[in-house]
């Protein structure tokens, strides 16, 4: 059995992927399991004012530097560390700053489009997909960008309707076919979770076998 184990957690923005990772995360340890976000691999604009990297459709699959995730999953997936980018949402762009990441018996990837891509799909052992409703994610959105991600209202709502809707029913929803395990609500689905963590500390146990 190889190793690291790698389980990718999909699903529209606000669906949960971010508490599902992290729940197990919490009941494993981090010692044992890393979390890694593709929102740390949009592309990097400096060339463009402020004003001009807002206009930029980051629903769409042509926002992420795939490239570079892709030869960071390759790195950890040969037990090699790597140093992923920071970004910003406030200024929407890279620091310059960087968070070294080792990897660890499973490694959790959470991505909005995760699943869309196949030579990125196919590092996973176990694809997750968070099926939420679209008001309430919608909801969660509003407060992530508004208390967290210095966004405003007005601009949250703009957003939603001009690219994350579209873009979701386009790119984001036809990828739940590739989907091991549908969880619906997220965290919340107490019995979706524990069937989920159960697995994983099979993962690990034929781990501590090695």
């Amino acid at each position: 059995m190889s190793w690291p184990k790698f389980i990718g957690i999909a699903g529209g923005t606000g669906s949960g992927k971010t508490t599902v990772a992290e729940i197990i995360q919490k009941h494993f340890g981090k010692e044992k399991c890393c979390i890694i976000s593709m929102d740390s691999y949009y592309k990097d604009f400096p060339e463009l004012s402020l004003e001009e990297r807002k206009k930029i459709n980051y629903d769409h699959p042509f926002a992420f530097d795939i490239d570079l995730f892709k030869k960071h999953l390759n790195k950890l997936k040969n037990g090699e560390c790597v140093k992923i980018p920071e970004y910003s949402f406030s200024m929407y762009k890279r620091t310059g700053k960087f968070k070294k990441v080792c990897p660890t018996p499973v490694i959790i990837v959470e991505g909005i489009l995760l699943f869309y891509y196949e030579d990125i799909r196919n590092f996973f052992d176990i694809k997750i997909f968070i099926d939420a409703d679209s008001d309430v994610r919608i909801i969660r959105r509003i407060r992530r960008d508004v208390l967290k991600r210095g966004r405003n209202l007005r601009s949250v709502t703009e957003q939603y309707l001009k690219t994350v809707r579209p873009m979701h029913i386009q790119f984001v929803e036809p990828t739940k076919q590739f989907a091991d395990i549908i969880i619906p609500r997220g965290g919340k689905n107490e019995i979706a979770m524990d069937i989920l963590i159960a697995k994983i500390k099979s993962f690990l146990k034929e781990y501590g076998k090695n």
